[in-house]
């Protein structure tokens, strides 16, 4: 067999699992996330389901050990939803400041999974009045 053909066949060969490779990453990566739900968005939500949740910290939050109890609100609402927490607290958590956490629904209140509590930080390039 010729060489040159060789090394096309091997290269056609590598570049289509190079590809299938590429496809199966991108599916995996896309299937595998959920959207995060806001409090009004949860309202409805099944108990024993895992969802995540996102919104502003309610000022007035309570710590019992290593379990915080706090309320979740909507960003732009006033709905919110009570979540109890047991685990350690990022440090720039604190009323007002916006948070994702996975939660699960039990009774009335949503119990948040252990090292799921992330804040986000608010943004530094918010518009600012400026004499000039």
């Amino acid at each position: 067999m010729d060489p040159s053909r060789k090394r096309r066949i091997r290269f056609v060969v590598a570049l289509s699992v190079a590809v299938l490779l590429a496809g199966a990453l991108a599916y995996t990566s896309f299937s595998a996330s959920s959207e995060a739900r806001t409090p009004s968005q949860l309202q409805a939500a099944q108990a024993g389901q895992t969802y995540q949740l996102t919104g502003k910290v309610v000022a007035g939050y309570k710590q019992a050990g290593e379990t915080t109890y706090f309320k979740v609100r909507d960003r732009n609402g006033h709905v919110s939803v009570p979540v109890r927490y047991t685990g350690p607290l990022p440090d720039p958590f604190r009323a007002d400041r916006e948070v994702v956490i996975d939660v699960r629904k039990e009774g009335g209140t949503f119990v948040g999974q252990k090292d799921s509590l992330v804040t986000k930080c608010p943004s530094k390039f918010s518009a600012e009045k400026t004499n000039t």
